[in-house]
């Protein structure tokens, strides 16, 4: 009897099992168009960097607020090779997770449409 337990146990634990492919294996787009400063890559320096890298904290002697000083970081490569955890670069954000890829190419495609103040 414990034999055939087992067994309706064992094919009601594997039935009620499934994977959703969307879940697993998302198919995250990344659009690059249209990045804007305003909408995307500062929310994103705010929520990740200007904790440290403000006018009060200025860390490392980085300030990343306001356009002006992004623009600075951009144009030497500081602020790509930190984010992308480049040798030779601190990995930012510092004690916390990488960007997410999509994150790092949005900024990316930002500084290489002219990091216009948009």
């Amino acid at each position: 009897m414990n034999k055939y337990l087992f067994l309706v146990l064992l094919t009601l634990i594997s039935a009620c099992y499934y994977d959703v492919e969307e879940e697993l294996y998302p198919n995250e787009i990344c659009d690059t168009q249209e990045v804007s400063y305003s909408g995307f890559v500062k929310p994103v320096l705010e929520d990740n960097c200007l904790i440290c890298h403000n006018s009060g904290s200025n860390m490392g002697n980085v300030t990343l607020e306001g356009i002006d000083n992004v623009r600075i970081y951009s144009a030497n490569g500081r602020l790509l090779g930190a984010i992308k955890h480049e040798p030779g670069f601190s990995p930012m954000p510092q004690g916390n997770e990488k960007l997410s890829d999509c994150q790092i190419t949005k900024i990316e495609a930002w500084i290489n449409q002219g990091t216009m103040d948009n």
